[in-house]
């Protein structure tokens, strides 16, 4: 049987969401993951990207979701060797962390990221537990290129998820032009980690990795940027402005078929929308661009007979 593919958005939290997709009588963090868990089995945990999630907060997640729903949860900045701010370390580590001049953890040694990713793990002890946890997002940034030394901590980066499931998305197309493709799936597939297959702006700019629609184990996850070219790369804008999009019904008909065939390849499938802004219809209402999307998607799945979950 074909696996259901399981729609959700990047964050429950996102503005977008707060302002304009949640009834007004829905305005607390409990009441507002409770509604969408009514709506849609699964979601991205984008918060952890900034801060390292605790047990406690965990274990309300688990809470407010009904048994089944799943949450991906996106790895810590320093995990991922992404710049942070040393305010954003838990107090206890950010005397011994080294910073550079603008106040970021520089070059940490893999003692410290070890600790770290020891912290994650056990903060998702709570969806662990319950069979809640789908996988771990592994976002790298634009400056981690194809190498042999990335190659190296990505290995080691995978090694301290433990049982977790990777999920690895690239951000510079490096790792999957004509001269990598092979190599770096072949490696994902080794380290059972997941080709995050993304839809994002059709451009030849560095820090846009090709859609390769490619399962490497047998969790399938598909992030979708939206396609705002003039967004992507403009100085000054805010990471919501970079995935400022309104998908049409044609673009996404385009996944019709692409979704189907890993359903049939893999056990699980998630796709997940991160246009994480508002936009105006032509008759003036306003709408949260991601979870209107992803109910799009879902509903042309369902009537193109693709299962759905």
């Amino acid at each position: 049987m074909a696996a259901p593919i399981r729609i959700g958005t990047c964050s429950w939290a996102d503005d977008a969401l707060t302002k304009h997709w949640y009834p007004k009588e829905v305005k607390s963090a409990e009441a507002r993951l409770r509604f969408y868990a009514e709506r849609f089995s699964t979601v991205e945990v984008d918060s952890t990207y900034y801060r390292l999630p605790d047990e406690t907060m965990v274990s309300r997640w688990v809470e407010r979701t009904p048994p089944g729903f799943v949450m991906h949860v996106k790895a810590f900045g320093v995990m991922t060797r992404h710049p942070v701010k040393v305010e954003q370390l838990p107090p206890d580590l950010r005397d011994g962390a080294p910073v550079d001049d603008r106040g970021r953890v520089d070059r940490p040694p893999r003692e410290f990221r070890a600790e770290i990713f020891r912290r994650f793990h056990k903060a998702l002890e709570p969806l662990r537990e319950t069979d809640k946890l789908g996988g771990v997002l592994l976002q790298f940034p634009p400056y981690v290129v194809y190498k042999e030394v990335s190659v190296d901590y990505l290995r080691w980066a995978v090694e301290q998820l433990g049982s977790d499931r990777p999920l690895v998305e690239f951000r510079h197309r490096s790792w999957l032009d004509d001269e990598n493709r092979a190599a770096t799936l072949e490696l994902l597939e080794e380290l059972g980690a997941s080709n995050v297959i993304v839809d994002a702006p059709r451009t030849e700019a560095k820090n846009l990795v090709p859609t390769v629609v490619a399962a490497t184990s047998p969790l399938a996850y598909v992030r979708f940027h939206g396609r705002n070219a003039d967004t992507w790369n403009a100085r000054g804008g805010s990471a919501s402005d970079r995935f400022d999009y309104d998908y049409s019904d044609e673009e996404l008909e385009e996944w019709v078929e692409p979704l189907r065939g890993l359903g049939k390849t893999a056990d699980e499938v998630y796709v997940l929308f991160n246009n994480n802004r508002w936009s105006r219809t032509p008759r003036g209402e306003i709408l949260a661009q991601a979870p209107v999307n992803a109910a799009a998607l879902r509903r042309r799945l369902d009537e193109s007979g693709v299962p759905t979950g």
